[in-house]
């Protein structure tokens, strides 16, 4: 959800929207008109090097805020727009077992990116969809870029990319990241999703019928509670179900900041507007 912040006495000013300001709390700050795409993926699937090579010498380093894993963030121009690639901790999961499943987590749920890019390794698609299936049940903005084809090239192994985008209903970009092969294609699809607003619409796991009825009765008190506006309801209704006391502490944390400055703007004689 797009979500402006107008100034009531001026109501052609758009003033900083709650979007970067919750982005700013991972120290992630925007020049412009500039889209952010949050970059994940397993360890050892050629992240990096899809980030290395988009984002060339236009990259900086640091630390998460609060942290001490490695936050990256890198450039990259096409088609006269600007992105801002930030590259996630590489993680087998979203539930949060590590620091480095809590930033990701965290990040995509809460960071707002116009678009997440999940990269799979070709060779071991199975294990590695996990995590892609995870980010699709809280985000439609979701790309898939399915790394080292020439690896699986290698091993005589075929993938039928056009099925696979059909099964899971996202884009599916097959790339080999380090010769460059299907970059562009990969740039073209985020310029899609991010700029034009086309977005996907990926197929979300069934589970089982006495969790499906669980989610029915949470969604609707975790929408009313307002927090449907910053995270997607049936993954935060999932996580109650699991107990999460991580996620739940988290969401409390997110939900003041974003509480707090509603009121700060409101006080100041801004309005939001949806």
């Amino acid at each position: 959800m797009n979500i402006e912040i107008r100034d009531s006495r001026d109501s052609s000013k758009v003033l900083q929207a709650p979007g970067r300001i919750m982005r700013e709390h991972f120290g992630i700050k925007t020049s412009g008109e500039q889209y952010v795409i949050a970059l994940a993926g397993n360890p050892n699937v050629g992240k990096s090097t899809v980030f290395n090579t988009l984002t060339g010498l236009h990259q900086h380093t640091g630390n998460w805020p609060g942290k001490t894993v490695d936050n990256a963030q890198g450039k990259y121009s096409y088609k006269d727009k600007s992105f801002l690639l930030v590259d996630l901790p590489g993680t087998y999961s979203l539930l949060a077992h590590t620091v480095e499943e809590e930033i990701a987590r965290d990040f995509i749920c809460f960071g707002q990116p116009d678009a997440t890019i999940v990269v799979l390794d070709a060779t071991s698609l199975e294990r590695n969809l996990n995590l892609a299936m995870q980010v699709m049940e809280i985000t439609s903005n979701v790309i898939i870029c399915v790394n080292l084809i020439d690896e699986a090239r290698k091993k005589k192994l075929k993938i039928d990319f056009k099925e696979l985008e059909k099964e899971l209903g996202v884009p599916i970009i097959p790339t080999a990241a380090r010769n460059g092969e299907g970059l562009k294609e990969l740039q073209k699809a985020v310029y899609t999703m991010a700029v034009e607003k086309v977005n996907a619409s990926p197929k979300q796991v069934v589970y089982s019928e006495e969790v499906e009825k669980a989610i029915k009765i949470l969604m609707p008190k975790v929408e009313a509670l307002g927090l449907a506006r910053i995270v997607n309801p049936k993954w935060l209704a999932l996580r109650l179900l699991d107990s999460d006391v991580s996620f739940i502490k988290t969401i409390s944390r997110y939900a003041t900041t974003q509480t707090q400055q509603m009121v700060a703007h409101k006080e100041q004689g801004r309005e939001f507007t949806l």
